[in-house]
């Protein structure tokens, strides 16, 4: 490995996960359940039943190599396409990761917003590649921006929708504009990890627009709404030619058997779905209206998430810590006051609770 390369690994800043209720346990000597964790948003539900229930069925299997195909399947039927436009992934991370060693090397470039999810330039940045930073607007992406930051060398554009960790959304026509005006040899990364939170009023269908924007990538994750996390399972929705170049450099079974089976299972379980899906909204109401009474500024969110501002960010967090309550510290976005934000996930009707009472105290 040359010094250049080592210098290039030396400038990445791992990426910070929210803290595990394991870790917080250890360091309070607190039982593990008396902790709430409502950092990494996660579905506060868990996972589907009929998910949990595949996921054991596909133990009885655990020395065969996994096989794609009935998930693969199953996702193309949803989304009305080939079964070749579907790449799946250990998570969409895994997705991004893919996208990034298919379009990015060193001498070109990535386009992604100020505020935005922290693996565009992890992912940028690990193949050798240059991040150009937009400027964000009221804390969300400037589609202007973004197209004035295109150069020559721009090979990726990022786009997380709803965001995160800013939880802003960006309309579908305000959107299709914007594809529309992308080079085509700029591939269009829109990242909707969020998706399933949008309201009825709100939702569109990106999948649909591949036809006629041939350098459109769609990633979708099941780690959300569908409360599987820790199985690590997304994917990828393109057109064939793009799909096909991805499972290229996709490391073979890289989504492993249980992972496979429950997200299938999760997939058909509407009525999981529609449940997390009201819990978030009016867990989301319930905590902003306490962020309105206790007198914090918040960002509107579409996700299952809400940041926030307080006077002094490390002490207000660590006074939840000490009272049980994990959430999320903002340092790694670069915001501004970023020592001020917080984020927090939307629980249930007692993890709000129990937060917002943690958080009355925590500002005293």
């Amino acid at each position: 490995m040359t010094l250049q390369s080592l210098s290039r690994i030396h400038a990445i800043s791992p990426y910070q996960p929210g803290k595990p209720i394991t870790q917080l346990a250890r360091e309070l000597g607190m039982p593990v359940e008396n902790i709430v964790k409502l950092a990494s948003n996660e579905n506060p539900l868990g996972a589907s039943p009929k998910a949990r229930a595949a996921a054991e069925a596909a133990l009885l299997h655990a020395e065969r190599y996994p096989d794609p195909h009935d998930l693969t399947m199953a996702l193309a039927k949803r989304h009305g396409v080939a079964a070749g436009q579907i790449v799946l992934g250990n998570g969409s991370n895994d997705v991004l990761d893919i996208i990034a060693r298919v379009y990015l090397d060193s001498g070109r470039s990535s386009v992604y917003s100020q505020y935005t999810f922290v693996v565009y330039p992890l992912a940028t940045l690990s193949v050798g590649a240059e991040g150009i930073v937009a400027p964000a607007y009221n804390y969300g992406h400037d589609l202007d921006a973004m197209l004035a930051a295109i150069r020559p060398d721009t090979s990726v554009l990022w786009i997380a929708n709803p965001n995160n960790p800013t939880g802003t959304f960006l309309p579908a026509d305000s959107l299709r504009a914007f594809l529309a005006q992308v080079p085509d040899h700029v591939a269009v990364v829109l990242d909707e990890a969020y998706g399933e939170y949008l309201a009825p009023e709100d939702s569109y269908d990106a999948i649909s627009w591949l036809a006629e924007f041939p350098n459109l990538i769609v990633c979708r994750t099941f780690s959300k709404i569908y409360g599987l996390a820790g199985f690590r399972i997304g994917y990828g929705v393109a057109r064939e030619q793009v799909a096909e170049l991805m499972n290229r450099v996709r490391q073979p079974f890289n989504c492993n058997n249980l992972a496979l089976a429950a997200a299938e299972a999760a997939l058909s379980d509407q009525e999981f779905v529609e449940r997390s899906f009201i819990l978030n909204k009016q867990g989301m109401r319930d905590v902003t209206a306490g962020f309105s009474r206790l007198g914090l500024e918040y960002i509107p969110s579409r996700g299952n998430f809400v940041t926030f501002r307080v006077n002094d960010g490390a002490a207000v967090n660590q006074r939840l810590l000490q009272a049980g309550v994990i959430v999320r510290p903002l340092a790694g976005y670069a915001m501004p006051d970023w020592s001020r934000w917080l984020r927090v996930t939307i629980g249930t009707a007692e993890e709000n609770d129990r937060f917002l009472t943690a958080l009355s105290g925590a500002l005293a």
